[in-house]
């Protein structure tokens, strides 16, 4: 398609909206021209409905000022006929005074004594009857009986010594509200009824005694019945189709009607759209003209801009050569500085999808790491468990039998076994540090007495001409930890800072409080920053990337396991904390533990009764364990220490003899045991069904959390005294 035919498009294509948008802004000035029109006339009926209303009101101002006579007060009703003669001295007025009963005692329309009519013709007693008597009330319109004219009444009570006497009616001729009506000034074209209650006109601008009583149309008469005012489309009395427009007289309740020809209503809007449309069309065919003169002159400028877009597309730099428009060359010149921007933006985009791939490394890494980590924690806690279940039966063992043996010899011999089950069980503990940190191994600690007990066993792998140094402030937050593991920790990361530094250095660690931001890697809040510092080597880039992972390490072989970092980021992790690792080659390694801070209170040190055991206790207990050495083993200590034992082999059987209505003191479970119910499950379930019983779970190793409340975790193996006086307090 040629430029001259797209230059056309163009044109039509602003043509064509701007033919709409002033089709659009015709019909617009016309909706509110005809809507600003319909609001002013709905404001002088407004205007005019109160005019009528202050008109009543001087009327009732006028009785009331009347109800105030000594004279009537006095029932001197000669002096008040005076008076009222003064108040109403034509006969388009009338004042009448009448009993409450309704009988009539004066009218200034006949002489005072003479006969006067026996009921009213207005219809105030209805409205008395629905309004009440005590306010001022406006009658409909009606016929005099004297007179023979169309009036109507406004009446008011008449108080004497605070009840009422009288009523005092004012009756005034229909006509009179002609005068008002004339000195406004309405159009001629305009015509103007006050309406009452009943749909009958009052008054009329045009033709009033032809049109006085006549009712309105059942269309009016639903519209007055809807709302105080509005407008409505109809066909007046003279059968002309109208816009009325209406508004109620406040007190009186009648309307103020002013309707005015649909002719009329749209001769002011219809001119001023056409003027409007008459300049409009002059614009548009001036603006069609210029168009197509600059249009013309534009198709050189706009071949060489397609020239730079074609530039731009084929991702060539734009040279800018001005063409003397302003907006072409505007465009030619952000043409040029979008394809450098474009250069630019590639160069960018590169570089971000290399930071996005190294991320994702990252991540995938971190992933692989807590899987191998999740792995090896299953594969060693499974044999943590199994391992404590033997300790645990020859530490029980080896206690009752230490209670009856009488010879050193064997007694020493005791006492070795005793010391190297306590190494054993050290060692189940490392073989726990990849797994869940169990919960009877947490204690809540001060950070500086830790770091002081554990700097004691770091000091033991350093060697010679490396300097230790502990720096810790005062008043740290206390932490919840499993001692050994974060001691196992301290070691791992003094053992691999060692190795770094050969020819001696400096190891520093130190401890501070501080408040994190939360991130994707780790929570926020207040923790307890523990670093370890060193002197040594540093690590590249390739080597920290996978300092963490298991079994990764960089020592030849039988030097290292790979399982130092590893422990420490497991036992970071399984703390609620995290681990950050930054260093540097030649200048050093840096590892930052974060611990949340505890609001439990400090533990008390562990500590044991070794003349537990041979405490005279009582009491039945019952002993859920699945394995059968530590049942042997277990259930006799506790009888040697005078507890009555039942033994159940698993959850289900012990649940079973509850439901049998078993009486037992104390309920001591193990953890870990095959079937649907572990010891978890059957203290959740005692918990419900016997709230006050006492219950010890014990394990060896699990991934589950005892989150009953109320239950003590005792970690295997345990001291048979140890378990003796735990559930002697509990039964007591």
């Amino acid at each position: 398609m040629r430029i001259r035919t797209r230059l056309l498009i163009l044109i039509l294509a602003i043509l064509v909206p701007t033919f709409t948008a002033a089709a659009l802004a015709v019909g617009y000035v016309y909706l509110e021209e005809r809507r600003g029109q319909e609001n002013s006339i709905k404001e002088t009926v407004r205007a005019f409905a109160l005019l009528i209303d202050n008109e009543l009101e001087i009327k009732e101002g006028m009785l009331r000022a009347l109800a105030t006579s000594p004279a009537l007060a006095r029932g001197d009703l000669d002096e008040f006929y005076r008076h009222a003669r003064l108040l109403a001295p034509t006969p388009e007025t009338v004042i009448i005074l009448h009993e409450p009963g309704g009988r009539q005692l004066l009218n200034t329309r006949v002489p005072l004594g003479n006969p006067l009519p026996l009921k009213r013709s207005s219809n105030i007693d209805e409205l008395m009857a629905r309004y009440g008597e005590n306010r001022t009330l406006v009658s409909d319109l009606f016929k005099a009986p004297l007179g023979g004219k169309h009036d109507f009444l406004v009446q008011v009570p008449v108080r004497i010594d605070g009840e009422i006497r009288y009523f005092l009616s004012i009756g005034i001729n229909a006509g009179s509200l002609q005068t008002t009506m004339s000195q406004q000034r309405f159009p001629a074209d305009w015509a103007v009824s006050v309406v009452d209650r009943k749909g009958k006109v009052v008054a009329r601008s045009h033709d009033a005694e032809q049109f006085r009583g006549r009712s309105v149309s059942e269309v009016a008469m639903r519209h007055f019945a809807a709302g105080g005012e509005g407008s409505f489309s109809s066909i007046n009395l003279s059968g002309t189709p109208v816009q009325a427009f209406y508004s109620m007289v406040p007190d009186a309740n009648w309307h103020v009607v002013v309707t005015i020809p649909n002719s009329e209503i749209r001769r002011v809007p219809l001119h001023a759209a056409a003027f409007l449309a008459g300049i409009m069309a002059v614009l548009l065919v001036l603006a069609a003209v210029l168009a197509r003169h600059f249009g013309q002159r534009a198709i050189g400028p706009i071949e060489s801009l397609g020239r730079s877009a074609e530039d731009l597309g084929q991702g060539r730099e734009v040279v800018y050569e001005p063409q003397q428009i302003v907006e072409i060359d505007a465009v030619a010149r952000r043409m040029a500085e979008a394809s450098r921007q474009i250069r630019r933006s590639q160069a960018e985009l590169e570089q971000r999808v290399q930071e996005a791939v190294s991320a994702s490394e990252q991540a995938q890494a971190a992933m692989m790491r807590g899987q191998k980590l999740e792995a090896l924690g299953r594969l060693t806690g499974g044999i943590a468990h199994e391992f404590n279940n033997l300790l645990q039966t020859l530490a029980t063992a080896l206690q009752l039998a230490s209670l009856t043996a009488t010879q050193p010899k064997v007694q020493s011999l005791i006492d070795t076994c005793k010391r190297t089950i306590a190494r054993a069980t050290a060692l189940t503990s490392q073989l726990g540090s990849f797994g869940r940190i169990q919960d009877a191994k947490l204690l809540t600690v001060a950070p500086c007495e830790q770091l002081r007990n554990s700097v004691q066993l770091v000091r033991n792998v350093l060697r010679q001409g490396i300097e230790l140094e502990l720096q810790c402030e005062e008043d740290l937050w206390p932490v919840t930890v499993d001692p050994l593991q974060f001691d196992l920790a301290l070691l791992n990361l003094a053992i691999n800072a060692r190795d770094a530094m050969p020819d001696g250095g400096r190891l520093t660690i130190a401890a501070r409080n501080c408040v994190l931001e939360p991130t994707h890697e780790r929570s926020g809040g207040d923790h307890v920053l523990v670093t370890v510092t060193d002197t040594g080597s540093g690590m590249p880039p390739e080597v920290l990337a996978h300092a963490m992972d298991p079994f990764f390490t960089t020592k030849a072989p039988g030097k290292g396991s790979g399982l130092g970092l590893a422990q420490a980021y497991a036992f970071a992790t399984q703390s609620q904390g995290s681990l950050a690792l930054s260093s540097t080659p030649g200048q050093g390694t840096r590892v930052e533990l974060y611990l949340p801070r505890s609001t439990l209170p400090l533990s008390p040190q562990p500590g044991r009764n070794p003349q537990a055991a041979a405490m005279q206790a009582s009491g039945r207990i019952l002993f859920v364990e699945d394995d059968e050495l530590v049942r042997e083993a277990v259930v006799r200590g506790l009888e040697e220490a005078g507890f009555e034992v039942v033994v159940a082999a698993n959850g289900e059987r012990a649940l079973a003899m509850i439901e049998a209505g078993l009486d037992i003191d104390v309920a001591f479970s193990d953890i870990v045991m095959p079937g649907k119910v572990s010891g978890i499950d059957l203290a959740g379930i005692l918990r419900e069904r016997r709230p006050n019983l006492p219950v010890v779970l014990a394990t060896g190793y699990t991934d589950q959390r005892a989150t009953v409340p109320g239950v003590q975790v005792l970690a295997k193996p345990y001291e048979i005294g140890q378990l003796v006086e735990l559930l002697s307090g509990l039964k007591g």
